[in-house]
């Protein structure tokens, strides 16, 4: 019988910025040919937790959002290798003296995939981040083909299932909709689950 993958907490910003004339575009890079989890996707920047990941003082989250992402465990880990990977993969620090990232989806990789995670999604704007916006000159190696794109032309991409559905809920509440608490795909047991975090 096949040993099950481990499950392992990850952190993924969806960071965004607003265009002068209307409209918001979206950061994305491409995930190596060679790469054992999604091989060649577009994907948002982000990872896995690492043991040192934590996040002392004020979460830079509003209160609703620290509260569900609580409901699971402790949320400093989380947001900590959030701010990591998006710094390691993009080279763009974003503050954490204030709420600038807000808990939109959470996602488990479903089973007999060579990695599994359990991933929560945050969205960010790029104003409240610093660095080379444009070049990303102090970014890793791990993305390629980093890059600013419209919400409606990231859908043409070669992109996960996931990524899909998260683009499709970041750009209704860029809109101006309404989320009645954050979408939840639990791959976790024999049947996958999909609810809302309230």
């Amino acid at each position: 019988m096949e040993e099950a993958q481990p499950i392992r907490p990850a952190a993924t910003v969806v960071l965004t910025r607003a265009l002068p004339g209307g409209g918001h575009q979206v950061l994305m890079g491409q995930r190596g040919a060679g790469a054992a989890f999604m091989p060649s996707k577009y994907v948002f920047p982000g990872g896995g937790v690492d043991a040192g990941d934590d996040f002392a003082g004020p979460l830079p989250l509003p209160d609703d959002c620290a509260r569900r992402l609580a409901l699971a465990g402790p949320p400093g880990p989380l947001v900590a290798a959030a701010l990591r990977e998006l710094a390691e993969e993009t080279g763009l620090a974003l503050r954490a003296d204030r709420p600038v990232m807000r808990f939109v989806f959470r996602a488990i990789t479903p089973p007999g995939r060579s990695r599994r995670f359990d991933a929560r999604f945050f969205l960010a704007d790029a104003a409240d981040a610093s660095g080379d916006a444009e070049g990303f000159s102090a970014a890793s190696a791990e993305l390629s083909h980093l890059h600013w794109i419209g919400l409606a032309e990231a859908r043409a991409l070669d992109l996960p299932f996931v990524t899909e559905v998260v683009l499709a809920e970041v750009t209704n509440l860029l809109a101006g909709g309404t989320q009645p608490g954050v979408p939840f795909f639990d791959n976790s047991g024999p049947v996958p689950t999909f609810r809302r975090i309230v």
